[in-house]
């Protein structure tokens, strides 16, 4: 058993309108839309079984971690708890290598932690000859990650990682819908041909900004733009849905106008620097992808702009980010070394 390596991989996400919305205690008592798709940027997860009872963990962001698995549960002090929370729930004794790393930095707005969960939870089912349904893995994740570990953030990351490509994702206390958006092949190679993304440099913490939306929320300072952020998540899909990719861009420009009333720490000097600069250069619309405050921005262009629109925010500091969108969810496999 040695030489048996378990894999898996999940896709990070963009969010394009109604993050925000999926976050509790909005979602609970009005019910969050969110429209977001994945690329093909992932968080990867291998399992090594080891034939000890010792569990070693080495990530290229988080470090390196080992301890005895003796049957009690692991404690959670932040050095990389996600693993922890996977661990104890199985009650996993068997001891194991394991190797995670993520194609894009911690804080970066694309669904990093989540999409490092659910390639976890995916690794060890597959390990297990566990079987999970596309909603029962989401669920775990969201469950692990913000109940059991408290980290703060809404629901739509697990559910991206999992299922894959563009959906409507809709939040309520009844549970999770997610809506497949029937989108036209060459709808997506427009879009594909007239989006950019790019990293601001900055990493931010989203927690701080989410604390400070709920607090914002509770206050009744942002419930309006919270509303019509869902509302433009339902246009969106529908306006994808027709193949009306320029359509899409105006409203991703207007969606990011609402998200910024959240709270005042979704943007920044240099974030709406990056904008007017983007927007002055054929730029249709963008936002920040996830929380806000730094991270990736995606943008839509005008198709015969977009390389102005690069060149001017390479300038300014930003670094465009080559992707390609992924249709699919989470996948785990198994290899021989």
């Amino acid at each position: 058993m040695h030489n048996q390596i378990i894999r898996a991989r999940a896709p990070l996400r963009i969010g394009i309108a109604g993050g925000g919305t999926d976050v509790d205690p909005y979602a609970s008592m009005k019910g969050g839309k969110v429209l977001n798709t994945t690329i093909d940027k992932y968080a990867y997860c291998t399992i090594v079984p080891n034939g000890t009872n010792t569990m070693t963990v080495k990530s290229l962001d988080y470090g390196k971690y080992e301890v005895t698995l003796d049957g009690g549960p692991l404690s959670y002090d932040g050095n990389l708890d996600l693993i922890k929370v996977v661990t104890n729930h199985f009650g996993i004794s068997e001891g194991f290598d394991m190797f995670i790393h993520s194609d894009a930095p911690p804080g970066s707005g694309l669904g990093g932690s989540s999409t490092v969960i659910v390639s976890i939870l995916s690794a060890v089912s597959e390990w297990k000859e566990l079987y999970l349904s596309k909603y029962e893995m989401a669920d775990l994740a969201y469950r692990l990650e913000r109940e059991k570990l408290n980290l703060k953030g809404g629901k739509q990351d697990q559910y991206a990682a999992v299922f894959g490509g563009f959906n409507l994702m809709e939040f309520s206390k009844e549970g999770v819908r997610i809506n497949s958006i029937d989108m036209k092949e060459s709808t997506i190679d427009e879009l594909q041909y007239c989006s950019l993304l790019c990293y601001t440099g900055r990493a931010r913490e989203s927690a701080n900004i989410i604390e400070s939306q709920v607090k914002n929320f509770k206050d009744g300072m942002n419930e309006d733009a919270l509303d019509e952020s869902k509302r433009l998540a339902v246009d969106m899909g529908e306006a994808l849905k027709k193949g009306k990719v320029h359509l899409v861009g105006e409203l991703l420009d207007q969606t990011w106008m609402y998200k910024k009333k959240f709270t005042s720490k979704i943007s920044n000097p240099q974030i709406d620097d990056l904008y007017e600069t983007a927007k002055k250069n054929g730029a249709i619309g963008g936002k920040v992808s996830g929380a806000g405050g730094g991270g990736f921005m995606y943008f839509i262009c005008e198709y015969d702009k977009k390389h102005i629109v690069a060149s001017e925010l390479k300038a300014r500091g930003a670094v465009i980010t080559d992707f390609m969108f992924e249709h699919r969810g989470v996948r785990s496999w198994r290899c021989e070394d």
